[in-house]
């Protein structure tokens, strides 16, 4: 692996940790299967540049795709909590019906970005080489987002949020309306993501409504690896691992495609492959350390 593979490894890694995040809160913190991400990826993607060839601020773009993550989200938790639709169902609903939303608000498949104004001109115009900038961009979005997240479930809502995904039955006991701290936690989670794919289809050049196809898988895979290496005895350790599993995630399959094995080669196309061969050794690797510290 060359040297600019690893580096927009990292990149990648960094950029959909944003995304590990969301799929995080839904998954581990309110015990919430949430299939929506595979949606509300593109959606971030096609508000941010639709935004931006209108003449918005490339910055301000981010906050329009967290709102609609936002709404996205709410969407698919009221469907649960208020019409008490299944939450992997509820959320499969809200997945196919932001694939038409999305070509809606593009008025096509895809929105090209190619001489547009992105949040990466702000490094650049300092001189910054194109392929540093984007580490440091998401770098930055990744670090301010784990310390926002990690800052707000400690604040009352937050404590609740756990609370809810922990016991239901006791905060309901505390006067907590459970299906209002689900409606917050879900969205939240999708508005995360949104960002994500926003700043996705400014570093790409271009927005596309099959962007997010895997995004839920590649998710989980980051957080069980995240979870496996790094461990997560704490929230604030819990959601680095998540940060950094998505970074080895993204590594491993950067190494696993420029691999080659007495003329086998991995191709594109077994993505899907490799990150379910790497979910099973993440899965199976905390059984088989138990099973060698009882022999």
């Amino acid at each position: 692996m060359t040297f600019y593979a690893a580096l927009g490894a990292i990149e990648q890694g960094c950029v959909y940790g944003i995304m590990v995040i969301g799929v995080y809160l839904t998954f581990r913190i309110l015990d919430f299967p949430d299939l929506t991400v595979d949606g509300s990826l593109p959606l971030g993607a096609a508000i941010s540049a639709v935004a931006i060839t209108h003449g918005i601020n490339p910055f301000l773009s981010l906050f329009l795709a967290l709102a609609g993550g936002f709404l996205a989200g709410m969407a698919t938790a009221v469907l649960n909590t208020k019409f008490k639709i299944l939450h992997l169902l509820a959320s499969i609903l809200t997945m196919i019906a932001l694939y038409s939303i999305n070509i809606r608000i593009m008025a096509g498949p895809n929105v090209a970005l190619l001489g547009s104004a992105t949040v990466f001109d702000a490094v650049t115009a300092f001189g910054v080489q194109a392929h540093f900038a984007g580490l440091i961009i998401f770098g930055s979005f990744a670090v301010l987002v784990v310390a926002l997240v990690v800052w707000f479930l400690g604040t009352e809502i937050g404590q609740a949020i756990l609370a809810t995904g922990d016991n239901p039955q006791m905060i309901t006991s505390q006067g907590v309306n459970t299906h209002t701290i689900i409606i917050l936690g879900v969205g939240i989670s999708n508005a995360l993501v949104a960002l994500s794919g926003a700043l996705v289809a400014q570093n790409q050049g271009a927005a596309d409504v099959g962007m997010g196809i895997g995004t839920i898988v590649a998710g989980l895979a980051s957080v069980i690896i995240g979870e496996t290496v790094f461990g997560a005895r704490t929230i604030a350790r819990a959601f680095i691992a998540a940060l950094l599993g998505s970074i080895v995630y993204r590594l491993a399959i950067a190494l696993a495609l420029g691999l080659e094995i007495g003329g086998f080669k991995f191709n594109p196309s077994d993505l899907n492959l490799i990150t379910a061969v790497l979910v099973v050794i993440a899965l199976i690797t905390p059984n088989l350390k138990r099973r060698l510290i009882e022999r």
